[in-house]
């Protein structure tokens, strides 16, 4: 006999172990705020770079010195002055960090949204636009896609600073940067090939 009222007993409460188990999802919240601490951390030493470019720019030997120190830049002549290069490579370290953030950034939010609880944010007009079709095959080919774009900039900074490596570190970077690829590439193959697998229809009499 079907039930007569099958809102309420879905809504019925849980026992007792399965609602520990399913309550345990909470356990993930502390990580999430240790993420948006370890963002924190990223805005300011962004602030800290940027504003060391900026002294720089105005002749600051010291913040120079600051800078080619953090980029590890490396001249047989002395650097009195910024330059290309060292400019280059210090935008390239702010892109860096900027990716890394948006790479937290989806970790917490689609993160919390598809393991931890619902935010509700439907109709608000800061949703991100990938919130609202995400889940965990969604966000794990966002996150291989981020990965990629890090890597990517982690490669050009070492060519353009490629005289203060060795060949090995070089050609190491390039394998590590084109196994990112393969993987991500091997991940959204997988998730197409899963996502458009559905059961045939049944013929209908």
């Amino acid at each position: 006999m079907a039930d007569p009222n099958p809102l309420q007993s879905r809504s019925s409460p849980l026992r007792p172990l399965p609602n520990i188990i399913f309550a345990s999802r909470w356990l993930q919240l502390p990580l999430y705020v240790g993420l948006i601490l370890a963002q924190a951390v990223y805005v300011y030493h962004f602030w800290i770079e940027l504003i060391h470019l900026l002294e720089a720019a105005f002749g600051s030997e010291t913040a120079l010195q600051q800078l080619v120190t953090s980029i590890g830049y490396k001249s047989t002549a002395p650097i009195g002055a910024l330059n290309e290069t060292v400019i280059m490579l210090v935008v390239l370290a702010l892109i860096d960090v900027v990716m890394i953030s948006n790479l937290l950034i989806m970790v917490i939010i689609g993160g919390y949204e598809t393991f931890v609880s619902r935010m509700n944010l439907e109709g608000h007009p800061d949703q991100p636009e990938w919130l609202s079709h995400v889940n965990a095959s969604v966000l794990k080919v966002k996150l291989a896609t981020a990965i990629i774009g890090i890597s990517s900039i982690h490669l050009l900074k070492t060519f353009i600073n490629a005289e203060n490596y060795s060949d090995r570190v070089l050609i190491a970077q390039t394998a590590i940067h084109i196994a990112f690829l393969l993987s991500a590439m091997a991940i959204a193959f997988t998730d197409r090939i899963m996502g458009g697998s559905s059961p045939p229809s049944q013929p209908h009499h």
